[in-house]
């Protein structure tokens, strides 16, 4: 809730109420220039992309979109809002209209983006922002937020998923490591939106319609252990509540437990569906406990990414699933940006070095070669397709959503597709190689012009 200025709020609490102040200072007062200027509805095109793709990615799943949608749909300020800035003394000197269009204001523009679980990549836009400035300035700093994070999840589980194949299971465990509880709530969603087949986090997958999905911690191991006497104590303890659950063996001999255990399963005792691995050489421990208990499924847990999956399978491990925290949540960026690319008809390019855009509003043109991915080309936006598919859709017209909400079963599906599409050396985790892209020869001739337009300076 926001409070009102000279008071604090610790807690630092978050609601859907407040979205429209969580953006950067600079879009504030960027929007209230427009206005003083007289510039404020000018029509406006934003486009977002990545300049270039994290290292060692050779493509991005887009993911976010659905949050960016129901953001949008909500964007207003509110006059208690209002006062809390205005009480700020940043805003003194800019026109009464500034306040008035913040509190009469709603997003009326429109929304292109490709479909959450494609692929795509570098300097490609998956989403564009048409509006006016004000509009389209103030949502840059949430809609990067939330596109930028979900991403890199996808991206990441989705090359999990590839690496680990079809019938490992795969389980979202990182909620205590993501960077705040709501990334924790992106994270689960983007995880499974891409590819995994559950998460531990009980709040996101009850939102989400799914089933929450989880073992045990030693923590119970221990307690159970030094107060009822063994570890076979603890395991029996937690199968009186959940029959057959899988139970953690490595708190202290992982061989020795699993050896106790299959003297119980063997003997009628115990039903036991499967048993985790957390630390220690997982190669040797899953094969020897796969001897042991050769009809529980083994979930490997303990700095898991796509790398050690890789790893595991060449080793020959006996690994039926993969819990997957730190390294799914965290880890190399997502830089995408959000820049300026048309105003009131008028192409516009950012012509810094390194940092060179493209000017105009644009679509991406994907050709096929039977099923798999050929080339991209990216064009202008009112170009004849110059390929078989056209990636950007229409999600929002007018402030109005142009499509219902997808499910995650629906961009699960699309996800695993759009992985298979790609060439096998865009999918390889060591040197991948991205999907060559052409530029059309009208946006090559758009970018030679605006490039060589004068700007006029003053004095």
């Amino acid at each position: 809730m926001t409070r009102f200025p000279g008071t604090e709020n610790q807690e630092l609490t978050l609601s859907a109420d407040d979205y429209s102040l969580l953006t950067d200072l600079y879009q504030l007062t960027m929007a209230a220039c427009y206005t003083g200027e007289g510039l404020e509805q000018r029509q406006a095109s934003f486009e977002l992309f990545v300049r270039k793709l994290p290292e060692g990615f050779g493509y991005l799943i887009a993911m976010g979109l659905a949050q960016a949608l129901a953001y949008l749909e909500k964007f207003r300020f509110t006059s208690f809002q209002i006062g809390a800035l205005q009480a700020t003394g940043i805003f003194a000197h800019v026109s009464d209209r500034f306040w008035s269009i913040l509190e009469s204001g709603r997003f009326s523009g429109d929304v292109w983006a490709v479909p959450e679980g494609t692929a795509v990549f570098a300097n490609q836009p998956f989403l564009r922002v048409e509006a006016p400035l004000w509009q389209a300035q103030l949502v840059e700093t949430y809609l990067l937020n939330t596109l930028n994070y979900q991403t890199l999840i996808a991206t990441r589980a989705a090359r999990m998923r590839d690496v680990a194949g079809e019938q490992a299971q795969l389980l979202e465990f990182g909620t205590r490591r993501a960077f705040s509880p709501q990334a924790s709530l992106w994270a689960a969603r983007a995880a499974l939106a891409a590819g995994f087949d559950a998460t531990s986090n009980v709040l996101a997958a009850l939102q989400l319609g799914e089933k929450p999905s989880g073992t045990m911690a030693h923590a119970l191991v221990m307690a159970l252990a030094a107060t009822e006497g063994s570890e076979d104590e603890a395991f029996e303890a937690f199968h009186r509540y959940f029959p057959g659950a899988p139970l953690l063996i490595d708190t202290y001999d992982t061989i020795a437990a699993a050896e106790r255990l299959a003297v119980k399963v063997g003997s009628g005792k115990m039903t036991l569906a499967g048993v985790r691995l957390d630390s220690g050489d997982l190669v040797t421990l899953s094969k020897r406990v796969r001897s042991l208990l050769p009809g529980v499924s083994i979930v490997a847990s303990g700095d898991i990414d796509e790398q050690e999956i890789q790893r595991l399978k060449t080793a020959g491990a006996e690994i039926d699933a993969y819990g997957v925290g730190t390294r799914l949540v965290t880890g190399k960026p997502v830089n995408g940006v959000y820049k300026l690319v048309e105003i009131d008809g008028i192409p516009v390019m950012k012509e810094s070095s390194g940092k060179m855009t493209y000017p105009g509003r644009k679509q991406i043109f994907r050709s096929f070669v039977g099923e798999k991915v050929k080339a991209d080309c990216l064009g202008l936006a009112d170009e004849s397709p110059l390929g078989e598919q056209p990636l950007l859709q229409l999600f929002m017209q007018a402030g109005e959503r142009m499509q219902a909400p997808e499910t995650l079963t629906t961009i699960r599906q699309r996800t695993a597709n759009s992985v298979k599409s790609l060439p096998a050396e865009t999918r390889l985790l060591d040197n991948p190689v991205p999907v060559p892209m052409a530029i059309s020869d009208r946006l090559r001739e758009l970018t030679e012009k605006t490039h060589k337009k004068p700007i006029l300076v003053n004095g």
